[in-house]
């Protein structure tokens, strides 16, 4: 059997304890020492290179920022 061991994203510790579902429906977990919440495997918001190069040639052209949030749904 594996056993694995969940850290706090914000302060390491591992006194985690269940938390309920995010609206995904992954598991959410709240930190016992820093009383913050967390899921077990976050998501990234970040964009990928290429899609922010698309972003800042489109802005280059004088394209407007509504223009932009509804070309690429930012």
């Amino acid at each position: 059997m594996v056993t694995i061991t969940l850290r706090c994203q914000h302060c390491q510790s591992e006194r985690l304890v269940r938390n309920g579902l995010a609206p995904d429906g992954r598991q959410r977990y709240l930190c016992r020492d820093c009383h913050r919440r967390s899921r077990e495997q976050p998501r990234s918001n970040a964009y990928t290179e290429q899609e922010r190069q698309q972003i800042l040639r489109a802005y280059d052209e004088r394209s407007s920022l509504r223009g932009l949030s509804r070309t690429f749904g930012v």
